[in-house]
């Protein structure tokens, strides 16, 4: 018998199959944890306003301070949990966090049966939730290509964004159904049951996680932070993408903020015409994880996520001609290729860092470019608001969507403008220079 080859993750090097990296059984059960996680987050994004809104009779502002405790953790300890994560080995972590995420969500409908859930039962939840997500997204992107080697990376994160869209569709209507069925309060259960199943997914993956650095060898927390700082700052190909990431959210928080508003007073669409079409967006997304290994290797990493951003950005426009009756597919298209974009963007970028990052410093290069992309979420979200109530809402549509469409200018003034393919580590890049 020939002897297996044995993969840069340690486990055995199996030929190619139709499966792809479904084959791997290490894969399937991180594919498999998170599919069902990101079904729970959708249900969690509906069913804790509704929580707030049909229990508590709280008011927008209220809903609005909910959402950005979901989000502000990044902002106050992404960066030192970058350096952390480093430091540490990720499944342990990414279990606990899975742990801590299910007690606090069950800690609301208990709450609720005995008669004692308040408004800031709710925020602590959301603030609980959203520096479990920090912790625990930080070490997944790390994780992945322990799981997975170098060759597999691109397919692997496109199944995950594939999967990850696909829950964004589904996940908003089980919350709806659950909601209508049992309860909004009742919904949460089913979110922390799907956290439940990440950790035991996790627990089975037989990877063996390589040894950590010595505490005596490590440099300061502060240090390591301001080197993951630093090397995203000055690196010519993470820096553009960074900036890249930032703007587009921001741009695409904007409108997505005065969108509903837009298409229920301006455009006079019903709440389920308004549901069908947001969900064209998610579409998009799914079919972008489903091309995004084969543009890859048409055109290059480099090259081809130039294209589809020249290509399916300025689909934004779109959006804001929106009309009544046929002029509804007007906004349709636009989602569904700004999503395509988007989708393709995130498996390149993220598979691109995983390699392309030194080992140590990758948990704070994820976290330094997710707390530079979140920072503008918030600032984007008002924005439009702002714009919305100030120059009404087709206009202010127009002046969002008219960022995102010129956003891949950021893109074209790097280096990929002028290359194929990305370097796959940094080392690679540096020889490049030198040439």
């Amino acid at each position: 018998m020939m002897p297996r080859m044995e993969s840069m993750n340690g486990t055995p090097d199996r030929p190619r199959t139709s499966w792809g990296v479904f084959a791997q059984r290490n894969f399937r059960l991180l594919w498999m944890g998170e599919t069902v996680s990101g079904l729970g987050n959708g249900i969690t994004a509906v069913a804790l306003p509704l929580i707030a809104v049909v229990v508590l009779d709280a008011n927008s502002t209220a809903v609005g301070l909910i959402a950005a405790a979901v989000w502000l953790p990044w902002l106050l300890v992404g960066l030192p949990v970058g350096a952390w994560v480093d430091r540490t080995r990720k499944r342990p972590l990414m279990i606990a966090c899975d742990l801590v995420s299910a007690a606090a969500l069950v800690s609301i409908p208990l709450a609720a049966w005995l008669d004692a859930l308040t408004f800031r039962h709710l925020v602590v939840v959301a603030l609980v939730c959203g520096t479990a997500a920090v912790c625990f997204n930080t070490a997944y992107h790390s994780y992945i290509h322990i799981v997975l080697d170098g060759r597999d990376l691109l397919e692997g994160n496109a199944k995950l964004q594939g999967s990850e869209a696909a829950t964004q569709v589904a996940g908003p209507g089980v919350a709806g159904l659950l909601a209508q069925g049992f309860g909004a309060v009742t919904a949460l259960v089913a979110d922390a049951a799907t956290f439940l199943v990440s950790a035991i997914c996790l627990k089975r993956i037989g990877v063996v996680e390589p040894d950590r650095i010595p505490d005596e060898e490590r440099a300061p927390l502060r240090q390591q932070v301001i080197e993951g700082l630093r090397f995203v700052g000055r690196d010519r190909y993470l820096r553009p993408m960074v900036t890249w990431g930032a703007v587009i959210n921001m741009a695409l928080m904007g409108y997505q903020a005065v969108q509903v508003v837009f298409l229920v007073r301006t455009v006079g669409l019903n709440p389920a015409m308004v549901g069908l079409l947001l969900a064209s967006g998610s579409t998009g997304g799914i079919v972008g994880a489903l091309v995004a290994t084969r543009v890859s290797r048409r055109f290059g990493t480099a090259r081809g996520l130039l294209l589809l951003q020249i290509a399916t950005a300025p689909f934004a426009l779109l959006l804001p001609m929106t009309t009544a009756g046929p002029g509804l597919l007007l906004f349709a298209m636009g989602a569904f290729f700004v999503g395509i974009g988007i989708s393709v963007a995130n498996v390149v970028v993220g598979s691109f860092r995983q390699t392309y990052c030194p080992p140590h410093m990758l948990g704070r290069v994820v976290a330094t470019a997710m707390v530079i992309n979140h920072s503008t979420i918030p600032i984007g979200s008002l924005l439009g608001g702002v714009l919305g109530d100030a120059v009404g809402y087709r206009p202010a549509m127009w002046l969002m969507t008219s960022v995102v469409a010129a956003c891949w200018l950021v893109l074209a003034t790097s280096p990929m403008r002028r290359e194929r393919d990305l370097p796959q580590t940094h080392e690679q890049k540096q020889m490049h220079a030198k040439d």
